[in-house]
């Protein structure tokens, strides 16, 4: 139990001792080296690096050990809570190291039988999986909503581990992320997941995540929904048995809950949508007593939720559409890897938004592309993260056609595909 509670407070700031820089090392599929052997390996590679900017990652190594068993070492989330990369001294930190393998198994589903139906009530992963690899780098937010669901979930399980008593400090392990669709809130849900499965593997062998099929349990047609719920959070609890693995369910739009409760209230809906909605916040209170488990919703619609439901949450987080200053960061991620893939030919190195507030947004032969992005992520503001993301592909298949374009003709095609995009979305609304 000691050893168990040191690995979670290694992932919790202290504002006393020497800061903790996590340290995530993805082992190779195929590798059968020990732990402690690539652990000794690392820890050797970061003595040599003593001092590090922000974030940094290794993924070609000197040593023949971690060429055949180590994909990549990486210095991550140093810059969550940070404005700027800032230089960090490695020998001066606690440094945790989270080895993980990630599975690629993909996603089962988790089936209902109900009379002549086969129903698909749950998604289910078991992480870290490959599929979300990179997720959380990619979810770019304005403010530090990361650090404070990845200190929120360290905190629950760090109280559950020291045995606090919940009946005089409650928490209840859910956690309510709320705002406008297209924002990432699902597959921050996701990345979170990960991120903790990889974060707590001292303590946690694998992860578990279910994500559940909210419109087929409160679908309307099922004469057993109730039972039904019932049977799918069973099979939760089987997996939360476990306590080798740490368990995320995840409910995605939430607020179905809630149109189910008030439908029926109209009659507009049977008796069996009230059923099933109390059916679920039962299960919910009957797994969210075990210490292992953490429930993750999403709901678009804020004030929609359920009342009951908003007070079971701890964190109720809201997420909204991406700032200029966070599109820039996106729109400079893409084409990061696009330079990588030399779609984006030859490579040329783009200022960051710091950078160019350093020489006053002044405009000069370093930084002119930089300012032009920076325009473009200023047009853009109003998109979802989830179009942003799109539209480097969009811009490439509208106005570029070639297997190579230059970080110049790239932006101009960039912004004439953001253009065409708000253009779209005033003959839509203008249709409604």
């Amino acid at each position: 139990m000691d050893e168990a509670v040191g690995d979670l407070k290694q992932a919790l700031p202290c504002v006393a001792e020497a800061p903790t820089v996590h340290v995530e090392v993805h082992q190779r599929s195929g590798s059968t080296a020990k732990k402690e052997d690539i652990k000794l390996s690392v820890r050797k590679l970061l003595n040599r690096h003593n001092i590090v900017f922000g974030d940094y990652t290794w993924s070609e190594f000197d040593e023949p050990f971690l060429t055949r068993n180590v994909q990549s070492v990486s210095i991550v989330d140093t810059e969550l809570k940070a404005k700027d990369p800032q230089p960090i001294d490695l020998s001066a930190c606690n440094i945790a190291l989270h080895i993980f393998q990630l599975n690629e198994d993909g996603p089962s589903s988790e089936n209902l039988e109900e009379e002549t139906e086969n129903i698909i009530a749950a998604n289910h992963w078991v992480l870290p999986a490959a599929e979300f690899h990179g997720l959380w780098d990619s979810l770019v937010y304005d403010t530090e909503v990361k650090s404070h669901l990845l200190d929120y979930v360290t905190t629950a399980l760090l109280f559950s581990d020291k045995n606090v008593d919940s009946n005089l400090v409650t928490w209840n392990r859910v956690v309510l992320l709320h705002g406008p669709p297209g924002t990432g809130k699902t597959s921050l849900c996701k990345a979170l997941a990960q991120k903790l499965t990889i974060r707590l593997s001292s303590r946690y062998r694998y992860g578990q995540l279910i994500e559940i099929n909210s419109h087929s349990l409160f679908s309307k047609w099922f004469s057993e929904s109730g039972k039904l719920v019932t049977r799918m959070f069973q099979k939760i609890q089987d997996l939360i048995d476990d306590k080798d693995a740490l368990v995320f369910v995840l409910i995605d739009e939430v607020e179905s809950l809630t149109a189910a409760r008030n439908a029926c209230r109209a009659g507009t809906e049977p008796s069996d949508a009230i059923r099933v909605v109390n059916a679920v916040l039962t299960q919910i209170d009957q797994i969210k007593r075990h210490s292992n488990v953490v429930i993750l919703t999403t709901s678009n619609i804020t004030e929609r939720i359920d009342v009951a439901f908003v007070d079971r949450a701890d964190i109720r987080q809201y997420v909204g559409p991406p700032s200029a200053a966070a599109i820039f960061r996106i729109y400079l991620s893409c084409l990061e890897e696009l330079m990588r893939c030399q779609i984006v030919y030859p490579r040329q190195q783009l200022l960051t938004l710091r950078e160019l507030e350093v020489i006053g947004f002044v405009e000069n032969n370093v930084s002119k592309l930089s300012l032009l992005l920076s325009e473009i992520s200023r047009k853009s503001e109003g998109l979802s993260g989830r179009v942003l993301r799109k539209l480097p592909f969009l811009a490439h298949a509208l106005y570029v056609q070639a297997p190579t374009v230059t970080v110049e003709g790239f932006l101009h095609a960039l912004s004439l595909a953001v253009e065409k995009q708000f253009e779209e979305r005033k003959k839509l609304s203008s249709c409604a």
